[in-house]
């Protein structure tokens, strides 16, 4: 998935609101950017953060800058828009080109099951239907490691429950972690931020949910699909 148009660097002056930062240009202008993250961005959000925005001229949108990515030492990049795995994820599930996934005719995206929830993804053709619910995370701690999630987060462990029940009934049910970051190896979560979901994530796997973690190649042109991580219980 390519940016829609180039993205720009700046340091991150502050962020609040939860979707709102204001942002210094290179070229010393102070900019405010929409900022598609619901979660707390722990580790994300210092100030003087090196960041890439993306800018637009879309008269129907109030602010003509978004946050796309943080820059790490080393050249690392992590993604802090919370959009961008399922539109990525979508084209790769329709390409077949993602791992545990493959070989069902149709992918449909956002249908309704549970209790007034959406399923990321529903697969069908091919096998019994498969259920897949995609989180993002950008979260570490530990260097080479991710966690999720990030904060506490209730949402979350009623997914689990609810794909759970989907395993239960003799469908696939997939918990997928996409980490959104360039400078991990394995993935695990963050028990200690939030306890509540790692039991609703055990039960899950006792039930028979399935989980798959991948990686993701992120530039500041754009990001795709990257190789599976091994996911570590906690």
């Amino acid at each position: 998935m390519r940016f829609q148009t180039d993205l720009v660097p700046a340091r991150l002056i502050r962020r609040y609101k939860r979707f709102l930062a204001d942002c210094l240009l290179d070229d010393g202008r102070e900019v405010t950017a929409h900022v598609a993250n619901p979660g707390s961005m722990l580790g994300l959000k210092d100030e003087g953060q090196r960041i890439w925005l993306e800018p637009n001229d879309d008269p129907k949108k109030k602010l003509k800058w978004a946050w796309r990515l943080v820059e790490h030492p080393g050249g690392h990049f992590t993604g802090v828009d919370t959009g961008v795995p399922n539109r990525m994820l979508k084209a790769a599930l329709m390409a077949g080109e993602v791992p545990g996934l493959q070989g069902y005719d149709l992918v449909r995206p956002e249908v309704k099951y549970g209790r007034n929830s959406r399923i990321d993804f529903l697969l069908t053709g091919g096998g019994p239907e498969a259920y897949v619910e995609v989180k993002s995370v950008t979260l570490s701690r530990t260097p080479g490691l991710a966690e999720f999630p990030d904060s506490v987060t209730a949402r979350g462990a009623k997914h689990l429950a609810e794909l759970a029940q989907v395993a239960g009934q003799g469908a696939r049910a997939v918990m997928l972690y996409l980490v959104q970051r360039t400078d991990i190896t394995a993935v695990t979560l963050a028990a200690d931020l939030d306890p509540a979901y790692a039991r609703a994530f055990t039960q899950a796997q006792a039930a028979g949910v399935e989980v798959l973690a991948f990686g993701c190649r992120i530039t500041p042109q754009g990001v795709t699909l990257g190789t599976p991580l091994p996911f570590r219980a906690p």
